[in-house]
């Protein structure tokens, strides 16, 4: 029998209800949307290799799909950031798969390239399918923030790139997409593509019930996926 190849079958055929990281990222990249190159590996000198081949800086997360809020778990080792050397991220990497071992999880370690979070605005993009109304999505500030200060927009997907730029324009926080206080503008356009992606994604395969993208940093010329979680309906 031939091993499902899409990474939602294959999720869904071991009995998972979301996907790894890498999984989520890898879905949303074939539909266009920019993320960070990395690697996924098993071990403390594969992850040194993987770095080597990224070049430094890296960030070494963990990998399973059972650890959904990767900086909280373990005491706050899931996410290591700006590893500038491969004894940092030999030592990061045998921490994560230790802690992993000791609480029975299966996981691995997701080495990526660096993104400065200061030379962007953290914005977060997310889908889910509502029992009543179908697939929706939201676009917000990033982050924590968005837990905080609730200023989010939400319209029903999928929608137009037009649609999703107007999203980011009933924000309160808007003006922070324009420049302030001699902080450079941001591509809005980018981020409504995320948006337009996002629903697209949640219009075209029912196993999905949520996606979000958090933070989605937001540059002068683009908008990254820094982290992105994809919920599946078992």
């Amino acid at each position: 029998m031939t091993e499902p190849t899409d990474p939602i079958e294959a999720a869904l055929a071991e009995g998972r209800t979301a996907l790894t990281e890498a999984e989520a990222k890898g879905l949303l990249a074939e539909r266009g949307l920019t993320v960070p190159d990395g690697e996924t590996v098993r071990s403390p000198d594969a992850a040194v290799e993987a770095a080597e081949s990224l070049g430094y800086p890296v960030v070494v997360k963990v990998a399973a799909p059972s650890v959904q809020h990767k900086s909280e778990w373990a005491g706050g080792i899931g996410v290591h950031v700006n590893l500038e050397g491969p004894d940092a991220v030999r030592t990061a990497a045998a921490e994560i798969l230790e802690a992993a071992a000791e609480r029975d999880v299966d996981a691995a370690v997701l080495v990526e390239e660096a993104v400065d979070l200061d030379a962007g605005l953290e914005v977060i993009v997310g889908g889910t399918r509502d029992p009543s109304f179908g697939p929706t999505v939201l676009v917000g500030l990033g982050g924590v923030t968005v837990e905080v200060l609730q200023d989010t927009s939400h319209r029903l997907a999928p929608i137009s790139t037009a649609e999703a730029v107007a999203m980011t324009r009933d924000l309160e926080a808007s003006p922070l997409f324009d420049g302030y206080r001699g902080s450079p503008a941001v591509d809005r356009e980018a981020v409504a593509e995320a948006i337009v992606t996002v629903g697209d994604l949640l219009d075209a395969r029912e196993e999905i019930t949520e996606i979000e993208v958090n933070p989605l940093l937001a540059q002068s010329d683009r908008a990254v996926a820094l982290d992105a979680l994809v919920s599946l309906d078992d």
